[in-house]
């Protein structure tokens, strides 16, 4: 009886131990403004300061792709100086779990090939909360942002999520 008791256990032990095993997360999402809030600096800088809605479908590898995706961002901009973006990510998968992820990026603008400033947008992402199967889910990676057009924006998560 005592082998039973020892051996359920260890199977126990191994099952929860593989829904917290860490997994790797490689995704991109063009993400489409929807709201727009923006305060300019009048002061000849170029400073502004950009609130903003965005929407777009993560593709890729992981537990967040093919999720519908969701920003709420505060963009901080001097433009050819730096800026500190910052805000939410909301991942939502077709079967209703959501995933919150909470990020903030550095904005270095380098010069560019023809001497105009490149814009280099690269900072981190972590969960911040979620539901379902995303209910006490740890998880955290890098972020890079870039331009596609001028008004929309690739947003690239690499990382791992355990839940």
């Amino acid at each position: 009886m005592r082998k039973i008791v020892n051996w359920c256990g260890i199977l126990v032990g191994a099952m929860l131990a593989g829904n917290l095993a860490a997994a790797d997360l490689n995704v991109k999402a063009v993400m489409t403004p929807k709201e727009q809030m923006r305060l300019d600096f009048a002061d000849g800088s170029g400073h502004f300061v950009l609130m903003v809605r965005r929407e777009g479908k993560a593709e890729g590898a992981g537990a967040l792709a093919g999720a519908g995706v969701t920003e709420y961002g505060w963009h901080d901009i001097v433009p050819g100086v730096a800026g500190d973006p910052r805000g939410y990510l909301v991942f939502a998968l077709p079967g209703g779990d959501v995933a919150y992820v909470k990020w903030q990026v550095r904005a270095v603008f380098v010069p560019g090939p023809d001497g105009k400033p490149k814009l280099l947008d690269n900072g981190f992402w972590e969960i911040a909360g979620g539901t379902g199967k995303f209910r006490g889910a740890k998880g955290a990676g890098t972020l890079h942002i870039k331009a596609v057009s001028p008004t929309d924006r690739e947003f690239s998560l690499t990382g791992e999520i355990s839940n």
